[in-house]
């Protein structure tokens, strides 16, 4: 074979590699397609009712001490009453217990923001020919979550921490006003940064995360699902940690955030969404620090 001849067949072989590749990607994309249709809708019920029951089922349970407090009396003694009792057997039942409190609040927070994901997820194994869809998603959201239980674990040592050094106000809340100003400032600050936009950008693509960071079978979906927690974690760690700027039990800045959250993910305008609201949380924080 002469010299010509011999390039010629490379370069053929090359144009037959790059024309596979551009069909494997083309396959790819059309099995992350969106359309719900693709899913037998017994299985669009059960993974869409599993989700609203989650997050029902969070929220009532965050919901239920603040009622008892409220029907009781709203005094300050009321809301002592619902701080966790950390020095209880040793630390051990109060710790759990604010480790339950901070778990339930990041599943009641995180699932309205996780659901887009989840259905695009299952619609794309059922488009791949995957049997057990809603078993595959159910592992995918394990994997979430399982990233939002380790921030409860760290959330819950910095509680521990700052009410065993009575820094903490029975709200919840740090005593002082000055940190409560610090850390506005800081997770406004955090909603400004390169790394933030990242992982937002992650997230408000579930087309594209797909794409990236496919695996196959029951371990490949619960892989996903701790992916897609990273990137969400470090889309939202600042903002959880407001929490103890407003108060842990402070259902309506609770509620504000989860908001906020969804509409950065989901909403037009999202990037934009992020940084005038980590603008309006510096100049809260400037406004703590001023008058504290």
């Amino acid at each position: 074979m002469d010299g010509g001849s011999a390039r010629s067949l490379v370069v053929s072989k090359t144009l037959r590699g790059a024309t596979a590749i551009r069909n494997g990607a083309a396959m790819t994309e059309r099995d992350a397609g969106v359309g719900p249709e693709v899913i037998p809708r017994r299985d669009q019920i059960l993974i869409a009712t599993c989700i609203l029951l989650i997050g029902a089922l969070a929220w009532a349970y965050l919901m239920y001490p603040n009622s008892q407090a409220s029907s009781a009396r709203a005094s300050q003694t009321a809301m002592e009453g619902m701080r966790m009792p950390t020095d209880m057997a040793g630390g051990v039942a109060g710790v759990l217990l604010t480790f339950t409190m901070w778990s339930v609040m990041m599943v009641g927070m995180m699932a309205p923001s996780a659901t887009p994901m989840l259905l695009l997820f299952a619609t794309s194994q059922a488009r791949r020919g995957a049997r057990g869809a809603p078993t595959l998603t159910l592992l995918f959201g394990v994997g979430y979550l399982t990233i939002w239980l380790g921030f409860s674990v760290a959330a819950t040592l910095a509680h521990w921490t700052l009410d065993h050094a009575m820094l903490l106000s029975p709200t919840m809340a740090v005593a002082s006003g000055r940190v409560a100003g610090a850390l506005c400032i800081g997770a406004g600050l955090y909603q400004l940064t390169p790394l933030k936009h990242g992982c937002l950008q992650h997230c408000q693509s579930p087309v594209g995360f797909l794409l990236s960071h496919w695996r196959e079978g029951s371990r490949g979906a619960f892989e996903m699902g701790l992916r897609h927690g990273i990137y969400c974690l470090g889309c939202c760690w600042a903002l959880m940690a407001l929490l103890f700027a407003v108060g842990v039990m402070n259902l309506m800045a609770v509620a504000l955030l989860t908001v906020f959250i969804l509409a950065e993910r989901v909403g037009r305008g999202g990037a934009i969404i992020s940084r005038v609201g980590g603008a309006i949380m510096i100049g809260a924080g400037l406004f703590m620090l001023f008058v504290g």
